[in-house]
Formats: C-alpha cells, sequence, structure tokens
C-alpha cells in the first residue's frame, strides 16, 4: 500500500497534477484506500510532503460559492509561452459553482472581440450564465476608464452584449484580484500542467494541449472544494439558473441561439429537444428566445424585431410559428 501510495505521489507530480494526499486517495483502488490523513502521515515520512508554513488555514476562508450552475462565470486570461519564447494569450471561462472550464483558447493577444467571441462560443454550448465576474480589464469593461479624467466613455462589445442578454456584470474591487480567486487557482493549475507538458511549437500546438487538460480538468480531476467530485459531475448535479427577465409582471427565460439552414432554432421543453421555427429567411441569424411556460417570443438582437411566437405542444418536436 506505502509503494502504491508513493507511486501515484510520483505520477501525478510528473504529470503536473495536484499530487497531495487528497488527490492519491481519489485515485487509489476501492481496496487499498486508506484514510487521507494515514496516507499524509506516509507521505511525509518519506519526506514526500512540501513544506507549507504560511498557508492560511482553511477555517480562515471566507468563499463565495455561487449556488447553482451557470448562476456566474469567471474569466480572466493568462500568458504561455511557445519553444521560440513567442508569448500567447490564454482564455478560459470557468462555472463558479462547479469549477467547470466551459471554454478555453489560445490566441495572439485576447482583444475585446476575442472575449466576445470566447464567451458566444461558451454560450452556445451550455447556456446563458446568470451573471459574469472579471477584472477591470479594458477588454471587459471600460467603465473605469477615463474616471480619473472625468469623462465618461461607451461600453464594450462585451458589456453590450450582457446588457442586451440581461445578464448581470460584476468585476472585482481594482487592486483586489482575491475576487476571483478561482479564476487565478486555474491558472496555477493550468500553467503546473503545462510546464510539466512538452512546450508546444505553434498556437494550434498550445490549443491541442489546452483541448486536452480541459477534458482531464474536467472529467478525471477531483477537486478538494468540490467533495472530491470532478467538476463535471458537479456542473451535470443542478439545474441551471440563466438570466430571467420581467415582462408583463412576468419572469421570461432568456435563450442566445443562432437560426439554423432550415430556420429553427432548438429549445429544451419537458426534457426533450424541440425544433421552433423561426423561417428560412433568417438563417444565420443572432436571436433571443424568451421561454415563460410554453410561450415562446425569438426577437432579433440587432433590430428588436419579433420574429416569430410559439405555443409550445409537448406532444410534438417540430413547432410552427404561432398565426
Amino acid at each position: 500500500m506505502v509503494t502504491e501510495i508513493l507511486r501515484l505521489r510520483a505520477q501525478l507530480d510528473q504529470a503536473g497534477l495536484d499530487a497531495g494526499a487528497e488527490s492519491i486517495y481519489a485515485r487509489l483502488p476501492a481496496d487499498q484506500r486508506v484514510s487521507v490523513s494515514t496516507i499524509w502521515r506516509i507521505l511525509k515520512r518519506h519526506q514526500q510532503v512540501d513544506p507549507q508554513p504560511q498557508k492560511r488555514p482553511r477555517s480562515s476562508w471566507h468563499r463565495f460559492e455561487a449556488e447553482s450552475p451557470n448562476q456566474m462565470w469567471q474569466s480572466d486570461f493568462t500568458h504561455c509561452r511557445l519553444a521560440d519564447n513567442t508569448d500567447l494569450e490564454v482564455i478560459p471561462w470557468l462555472d463558479d459553482h462547479s469549477r467547470y472550464l466551459l471554454h478555453i483558447s489560445a490566441h495572439p493577444r485576447v482583444t475585446g472581440a476575442t472575449v466576445v467571441e470566447s464567451f458566444i462560443a461558451a454560450t452556445d454550448e451550455y447556456g446563458l450564465p446568470a451573471a459574469t465576474l472579471t477584472d477591470n480589464g479594458m477588454v471587459y469593461t471600460t467603465r473605469l476608464a477615463g474616471l480619473k479624467a472625468g469623462w465618461n466613455t461607451q461600453p464594450n462589445g462585451f458589456e453590450q452584449l450582457l446588457a442586451d442578454l440581461s445578464i448581470t456584470q460584476k468585476n472585482g474591487a481594482p487592486g483586489h484580484p482575491t475576487t476571483q480567486g478561482k479564476i487565478e487557482r486555474f491558472h496555477q493549475t493550468l500553467k503546473r500542467w503545462l510546464n510539466a507538458a512538452a512546450t508546444p511549437e505553434n498556437t494550434e500546438g498550445l490549443q491541442q494541449q489546452l483541448d486536452t487538460f480541459q477534458a482531464l480538468y474536467n472529467h478525471q480531476r477531483p477537486h478538494r472544494a468540490l467533495n472530491r467530485r470532478t467538476p463535471a459531475t458537479a456542473y451535470a448535479a443542478r439545474p441551471k439558473a440563466g438570466p430571467r427577465l420581467k415582462i408583463n409582471n412576468r419572469s421570461w427565460r432568456i435563450r442566445y441561439d443562432k437560426v439554423c439552414t432550415q430556420g429553427r432554432i432548438t429549445l429544451r421543453y419537458a426534457g426533450k429537444l424541440r425544433h421552433l421555427n423561426i423561417g428560412r429567411a433568417h438563417r444565420g441569424q443572432r436571436v433571443l428566445a424568451l421561454v415563460h411556460d410554453r410561450e415562446t417570443m425569438v426577437i432579433d438582437l440587432a433590430t428588436r424585431v419579433i420574429l416569430a411566437e410559439h405555443i409550445i405542444d409537448p406532444d410534438k418536436d417540430y413547432q410552427p410559428k404561432k398565426q
């Protein structure tokens, strides 16, 4: 048993993964499992414990955690270098409740357009969050730009998109990076894993590594803050939150979608995907779908024109427009 614990410690450390007692416990075969404290004592006896004299006790932490998946997403970009020392920037989107890595991509530079494109890519796959949390970088917000000079600024593309979708935008207090603590710790985990891997030659090579890391992080890496569950398990365990809009004293759920080549969008209702007809003339358009019980309104995001309304028939897959 001691041999297996030390082998796992070396294997995890070599792979750039967390190699602490809890991570080893999660990977021990069930018939060889001993307590976390026993694993820690074995590691200490074999001088495999890194001393951390300045580490804060967990009892002193005051951690905020969203109650539901998609209640809040965090983002902040970081830097990675290629074999020729070229600097690239990597942007992730992380679910606050589950730590699920929704999106991660590499770019020569992260711009305002990159933030919008990466956010839309995540929403296309996972739906809309109720809120976002980022720092005050100009790619995320212009609210502090020119504040000291006393001149007003217009919202950037990301801020405008969130406003259009009724998504609450939250930004950390200037000079307090711990507000985005989860995404900062995620960066540390990512860097440790990348440092243990071969240095990529180009952007495509780095993206392949990021894709591999995303699958590993979401599905194979148990998380201590999640009671040793993986982010994927935690993300799937509860109903998803999302933005809502009040119209005529009724709360409408908001979806962001793109009309497909057949002129339809999809919507999950009563556990099944429904195909809502919008019209082939609107192929490729970005739309807002407002949903209240069985009623839907589909609105062109750019013009605010209502393109279609539906009363969902729970017995049918295809949903024609309301006449």
